[in-house]
């Protein structure tokens, strides 16, 4: 086993350097810039707002269409989604090449013990800072609800090994976990940190946290159902690829948590189009995924 594999295994996190080359910053910056630039303007549907934290992000929650543009396009704005998707253009070529180049998938396989003709293509977005308002996502798990009891707890956890989640490119101090809670339920102490929709007053409240920062270059995977959170300060530029790679041989697995987001997009030939073979093949997974998938993979994994 390799050193990165048994961290990874043992604190459910590992943070990898050097997985974006020095020549391809300048490229993943400009595309970042000119995907949030569209979204803070209104012109990009595909975006998180503070005050919703988790799936379905779209245009039919209560309020009218009209009051969220006025939020959208003036500094609620925490999230861009689907940044491949082929209506961005350049940006969606210059991300789709980050997330298939060999670097990366050589490290998602490692992690998942798999092979590359394994790795299944799924979420590609970028986690933003507001503008005018600081926030926190609530402590959580990506799959598991926040009352769950702890053999519910313990029986996804068990299951949830089969993806991997990573962020990188720009220095980073908003990612909050608590190192080893991928394999165990939680304690009756963080269950109190983490059993209703509240975000925390101080994440470093939460027992056995700790707060991760990342350094330009620097690439976190971790388990999604380790117990996280995260804080957006809003006087700090934050533009953070978040991406999730997983491995088909289980896919079924994944496909609530994947599907949950709207992918229908991706079954546009203008997407597979500007993919590599290798992005081809990862594809054509997520579509087998798509097409298998059953009413038991439905509705959403977290409210709020």
């Amino acid at each position: 086993m390799s050193a990165i594999k048994d961290t990874y295994d043992r604190q459910g996190f590992v943070v990898v350097p050097g997985l974006i080359p020095p020549h391809d910053f300048l490229k993943l910056q400009e595309a970042s810039d000119t995907a949030v630039n569209r979204t803070r303007k209104g012109s990009w549907p595909y975006r998180r707002t503070v005050g919703k934290q988790f799936p379905p992000f779209d245009n039919d929650n209560p309020d009218s269409w009209h009051t969220r543009m006025r939020y959208f396009t003036n500094c609620r704005v925490w999230g861009v989604q689907h940044v491949m998707h082929p209506d961005l253009g350049e940006s969606a070529i210059a991300f789709s090449e980050w997330y298939t180049s060999d670097d990366l998938t050589r490290v998602c396989a490692e992690l998942l013990q798999c092979e590359e003709k394994d790795l299944q293509l799924e979420l590609f977005n970028l986690l933003i800072n507001p503008l005018e308002h600081s926030f926190a996502l609530r402590w959580h798990r990506d799959d598991v609800k926040e009352n769950a009891l702890p053999e519910e707890e313990q029986t996804a956890l068990n299951k949830w090994h089969t993806g991997v989640r990573n962020l990188a490119l720009y220095e980073d101090s908003c990612l909050y976990v608590v190192p080893g809670s991928h394999r165990v339920p939680r304690t009756p102490a963080q269950r109190a940190h983490s059993c209703t929709l509240d975000p925390p007053d101080d994440p470093m409240d939460m027992p056995g946290a700790i707060l991760l920062t990342l350094k330009p270059g620097e690439t976190v995977f971790y388990n999604s159902n380790i117990l996280h959170c995260a804080s957006y300060d809003h006087t700090v530029k934050r533009a953070t690829l978040h991406a999730c790679t997983g491995d088909a041989r289980y896919g079924a697995a994944r496909g609530r948590n994947i599907l949950q987001h709207g992918l229908s997009w991706v079954n546009d030939e203008r997407f597979r189009d500007q993919l590599t073979l290798k992005g081809k093949r990862m594809l054509d997974r997520l579509l087998e995924l798509q097409k298998n998938s059953t009413a038991d993979e439905a509705g959403y994994s977290l409210d709020g």
